[in-house]
């Protein structure tokens, strides 16, 4: 028999819509929320994130797609580390190149009990998930690619989560700095990729490894990955993270 699909009560809306205002408890848990900075329209944040993590079960699968929908996938607004300006990540990313990212390495820290570093062809022994997934760009565009990599919780397993654990900070070669809940950490569709389209990792969509949170939109989906630091607390990057220079920390679809 088939199941009816299951309406959200006015009563479950108005909790989410209370939550959003005060992050008070929800579901016998306290909920982070994420900093609203004094701006109303960061409130508007806060209500899109309580609301998701309210109503729609934690496990839900984004849709996965067909070889015959792939698309041309552009690579906006991204310059290759080799030719960066600053000096530094200009020749680490070289470096990096020249050794086919054997020198490369992510280093997993903060709160777990085993920090360390990991190689390439480390993640790569790792079991690894292929996906066929939607890119949203915030700009309007979207896009269908194939990406394979390791599951991001298959790392945080290895690390060993502490119990006080709640969001993964991500840093970038090139400086970037982003963080997501452990509810989008430990699901099954958050990769650490490191291929796409059947091929290893382009350059210009992140090489050697980039992030892809299919439940968010695009740019939480960092390139040039190098570090991890699991954190009890949210740390939003200060000036270098994205809500303070005018983007949503959240952006779930």
């Amino acid at each position: 028999m088939t199941a009816r699909p299951r309406l959200v009560t006015r009563r479950e809306a108005l909790v989410a819509g209370v939550a959003a205002g005060g992050g008070v408890l929800l579901g016998g848990c306290t909920r982070p929320t994420p900093p609203t900075y004094g701006s109303l329209l960061r409130l508007g944040d806060n209500f899109t994130y309580l609301a998701h993590r309210t109503l729609l079960p934690g496990e839900s699968l984004v849709r996965e797609y067909s070889h015959a929908d792939l698309t041309s996938f552009p690579a906006v607004g991204t310059i290759n580390p080799a030719s960066a300006k600053r000096a530094e990540v200009a020749g680490t990313y070289r470096r990096w190149l020249a050794s086919d990212f054997g020198e490369w390495r992510l280093s997993v820290t903060g709160s777990v009990a085993r920090p360390g570093t990991w190689s390439l062809a480390e993640l790569k022994r790792l079991p690894s998930r292929t996906q066929i997934t939607k890119h949203v760009c915030e700009e309007g565009w979207t896009a269908i690619g194939e990406w394979t990599g390791v599951p991001l919780s298959r790392v945080l397993d290895a690390a060993g989560l502490q119990p006080s654990a709640r969001f993964v900070t991500f840093k970038s070669l090139d400086r970037r700095y982003d963080s997501i809940d452990l509810l989008d950490a430990l699901h099954p569709q958050t990769l650490l990729a490191y291929g796409m389209n059947g091929r290893d990792l382009p350059v210009a969509h992140g090489a050697p490894l980039r992030l892809r949170v299919e439940r968010q939109i695009g740019y939480k989906s960092m390139k040039y990955l190098t570090e991890l630091i699991v954190t009890d607390d949210l740390d939003d990057g200060g000036a270098r993270g994205y809500p303070k220079n005018g983007w949503a920390w959240y952006n779930g679809i």
